[in-house]
């Protein structure tokens, strides 16, 4: 796959500019870059989801991309069905490669002939992900992958990269994880592309040595071009100097200009905080909840937990056992079928799922979705 001269912006704001780069034969890269600078929209323009403003992306003919989407949608009634879309249509029949994969990603064989809708958010996106797997592309696009994984099935998913036969570009924040399973490294670095062999921890070397290069050149050129600059304003009107002013002028002319590179900017935020003058929060008692209609399996059985101001919990467990559903009954956003739960009337929650997208305006901007 050769990407050449890739340019895009929006509402008059170039993202990236003229950004080429091939992935060759075998290659894996972990792709880097500050975020916003558009690398999700790289895979977009990659699979035909965006445009373009300039440039052209060329692939051999009948070479296959696999890339993660993050919408949830199922058409099977169930999990092996399900991943079963994946599969290419020789491999119909391959029942052992879905299981394989689902497996390594966490799954059981209960789950296999359960619901995709019954899987909590995470497991979903699981599922998806096992469905690019099965396909066996000849490159994949992997977009934060790791964000909805467990520590056993990222060991497992490390594995399964290492072996991959193909190419594949990876995106996440996790570097340990990239670093581990990449052979090279490219990244969007000042709306340009450059990739290189090697880690992202020798990327960003290579990128920091540089650019202290370029500082350093570019002070020496401009205390140069002062001396030259203050050799022809003190002697150039001087007859018995104006040959050797005008050697400076000509020197002077040919005195490299380089631009000063401009300081990145930091995103520097605070949250603010609702005051609260009680101390208890939520006292929740003897909760229980199953989702319906088979009230089975159960999800939380016999809960009592106090929430006092200023605590600050963490919510451990397998994937799949409860700990979003616990989230969504201490956020008022489901109820428990027995028991209940005492919230403080000062009290105001803030609450942040695995799934969002129906949360957000399809058309708003951030700031106004924010606002």
């Amino acid at each position: 796959m050769r990407v050449d001269g890739l340019s895009i912006g929006y509402q008059g704001t170039n993202l990236f500019e003229n950004v080429s780069f091939a992935l060759q034969k075998g290659e894996r890269c972990g792709f880097v870059g500050r975020n916003g600078s558009g690398k999700t929209t790289v895979f977009k323009l990659i699979v035909g989801q965006e445009t373009a403003d300039a440039g052209s992306i060329v692939m051999q003919k009948d070479y296959t991309i696999g890339m993660l989407d993050q919408h949830i949608r199922f058409t099977k009634p169930t999990l092996i069905e399900e991943a079963a879309l994946g599969l290419r249509p020789q491999d119909q029949d391959h029942l052992y490669k879905i299981e394989k994969i689902l497996f390594g990603l966490g799954f059981t064989d209960e789950d296999l002939y359960a619901s995709p809708d019954k899987f909590s958010g995470g497991y979903q996106l699981r599922l998806h992900l096992a469905k690019v797997l099965v396909s066996e592309p000849d490159c994949l696009l992997l977009d934060e992958p790791s964000n909805y994984l467990d520590i056993v099935s990222i060991r497992w998913f490390t594995k399964f990269l290492q072996q991959w036969k193909g190419e594949f570009i990876l995106i996440t924040h996790d570097r340990d994880f990239m670093d581990s399973v990449s052979t090279h490294t490219m990244g969007i670095h000042r709306q340009k592309m450059r990739k290189m062999k090697g880690s992202s921890v020798e990327f960003f070397e290579k990128i920091m040595e540089e650019e202290e290069i370029h500082e350093r050149t570019a002070l020496s050129l401009d205390k140069k071009r002062s001396q030259v600059q203050s050799f022809i304003d003190r002697f150039g009107a001087k007859a018995s100097k104006a040959v050797q002013a005008e050697s400076r002028r000509k020197m002077l002319d040919r005195i490299p200009v380089l631009e000063k590179l401009k300081n990145l900017y930091q995103l520097d935020f605070g949250f603010n905080v609702a005051p609260f003058p009680g101390r208890m929060m939520e006292d929740a008692k003897e909760m229980f909840f199953a989702y319906p209609p088979a009230k089975d399996p159960i999800i939380v059985n016999d809960l009592s937990l106090e929430i006092e101001k200023g605590e600050r919990i963490a919510i451990i467990g397998k994937n799949g056992r409860g700990k979003s559903t616990i989230l969504k009954l201490l956020a008022k956003e489901t109820t428990p079928d027995s028991g209940n739960i005492k919230f403080s009337e000062n009290l105001s929650i803030g609450y942040f799922g695995q799934t969002n997208f129906d949360r957000l305006h399809p058309v708003h901007t951030i700031v106004e979705d924010i606002g």
